[in-house]
């Protein structure tokens, strides 16, 4: 039996031989991803709505964007504000002086 993956490479797989396994690259966690997209942010604030617009797609989702937020609240890249309604959740972003930072990342202050 033969499988074709294009026109100039034909790979063909025969009955003893096992199922070639495909070697997936780690997924970032949400809250790292979350992270990556605040260090581009441009405000000093972050609510679940600019998450929801803006936010990497992968935690565009209300309580993707929420865990996310609460993780980094949690490592201290995130403060919470007080809200004015019951649904609403906003967060100040902590800037640090880190060139690649990742969420475990603790630094001397």
């Amino acid at each position: 039996m033969s499988t074709r993956n294009s026109e100039k490479n034909s790979q063909f797989l025969f009955a003893d031989e096992p199922a070639p396994q495909k070697t997936a690259k780690p997924e970032k966690d949400h809250a790292q991803k979350l992270l990556d997209w605040l260090q581009r942010w441009s405000k000093d604030t972050v609510c679940v709505r600019d998450i929801r617009i803006f936010g990497p797609k992968s935690i565009r989702d209300g309580k993707k964007g929420i865990a996310a937020a609460e993780v980094l609240a949690l490592r201290g890249w995130l403060v919470p504000l007080k809200k004015w309604r019951y649904d609403m959740h906003k967060w100040q972003i902590v800037r640090k002086p880190i060139a690649h930072p990742t969420v475990t990342a603790e630094t001397t202050e």
